[in-house]
């Protein structure tokens, strides 16, 4: 393993960052294996004299002067990684700089986000007198919504108020975040000989089904996230080509906005649709924050853009207001020769250290 950055005080809070994130780009992180990241990262809190806590592959702290009269504050992202693209044209752990561009596996998604959101952590660890407390947790198994990652954590943090969560979205402020229920769909027929005239093609029902989740539109419409989106994205039928199949299977990606629950979504499509529907999980539901919090109200004094996003992150899983902003593009997530500006992780800490200078002090 590559041996963990070493505490430096001459360094910037930038200059540590981004060496903690070309040692995290480093070694393969990939979900449910962070274990190493994990390491590296108690290390990291260790060599700059912070007490951490792990479970599984979760690692988190709390500042210095953590007062438990005072409300808490949490600053949350991911470790964890998707594994390289076929299309990657660079070494995915090689973690180099050139033309002020740091390249890496998880760099932008969500590296960036994570170490400066660590860096503004060890900027106030130290502070007293803060008005909230502040607490950071480096989680796992964001990239596959899995039940290793915050949720399995939760109950040992100390009471959380509202959450920061790290994603790359260009140091602007997702005020809110789009859930996501997937289903799986059955439409069930009769087989035959596709030469003769018998059966019930089980395809030929689904198209029915599917154009209803391609037509349908649900009637409350999210000031911030606009309408439901469903989209079917899978499809498998028949295994022969001279058979009428008898059952078709489909999935459904399903992005809901805070007007509906996941149960109301669910309940609307299953008295619309004749196949069989089943959700994977009713676990990621939409989320956001009061537009008059005291954090919204920081980012429109800094002139932030506010909107809401249609991708999902931990912000699903956290059950107290939460916003989403962090240093990077969304666009380049998951894309081969990933990338994020050396720019962006200084603005990123920036940003973060101005959002709560406004809340706490």
């Amino acid at each position: 393993m590559v041996s963990v950055i070493q505490r430096n005080m001459d360094l910037q809070p930038d200059e540590i960052a981004i060496n903690l994130l070309q040692q995290l780009i480093a070694i393969p992180s990939f979900s449910k294996e962070e274990d190493k990241t994990a390491i590296v990262l108690q290390e990291f809190f260790k060599q700059h004299g912070v007490p951490t806590e792990r479970k599984g592959n979760n690692v988190w702290a709390r500042n210095r002067h953590f007062n438990p009269e005072l409300p808490t504050i949490l600053l949350n992202s991911h470790h964890d990684t998707v594994r390289p693209n076929p299309g990657y044209t660079r070494d995915p752990f090689a973690a180099v700089i050139e033309d002020e561009r740091l390249y890496g596996l998880g760099s932008n998604d969500a590296g960036g986000p994570l170490v400066t959101l660590i860096a503004t952590f060890l900027n106030f660890y130290p502070q007293q007198n803060l008005k909230y407390n502040i607490v950071i947790a480096a989680t796992a198994e964001e990239e596959i919504s899995g039940t290793g990652g915050i949720e399995s954590i939760w109950s040992l943090l100390p009471n959380i108020d509202f959450a920061i969560v790290g994603e790359p979205t260009l140091c602007q402020m997702a005020v809110a975040e789009k859930g996501l229920m997937v289903l799986d769909c059955l439409a069930k027929g009769k087989s035959g000989h596709a030469a003769r005239e018998e059966g019930v093609n089980a395809l030929y029902e689904a198209l029915k089904d599917i154009e209803w989740f391609r037509t349908y539109k649900f009637p409350k419409v999210s000031q911030t996230l606009g309408e439901i989106k469903m989209t079917v994205t899978i499809i498998s039928a028949g295994k022969q080509h001279n058979v009428v199949p008898a059952e078709c299977n489909f999935t459904v990606d399903v992005r809901v906005t805070d007007m509906y629950t996941l149960e109301e979504v669910l309940e609307t499509i299953k008295a619309h649709v004749k196949c069989e529907v089943t959700p994977r999980s009713l676990r990621m539901r939409s989320s956001g924050i009061d537009h008059d919090h005291p954090l919204v109200n920081a980012a429109r004094k800094m002139g932030l853009q506010l909107y809401g996003s249609p991708t999902t992150s931990d912000q699903a899983l956290i059950p107290v207001p939460s916003v989403k902003i962090g240093p990077g593009d969304s666009a380049r997530s998951h894309t081969a020769d990933e990338f994020i500006y050396i720019a962006e992780i200084v603005k990123g800490i920036d940003t973060y250290v101005s959002l709560l200078n406004e809340v706490v002090h």
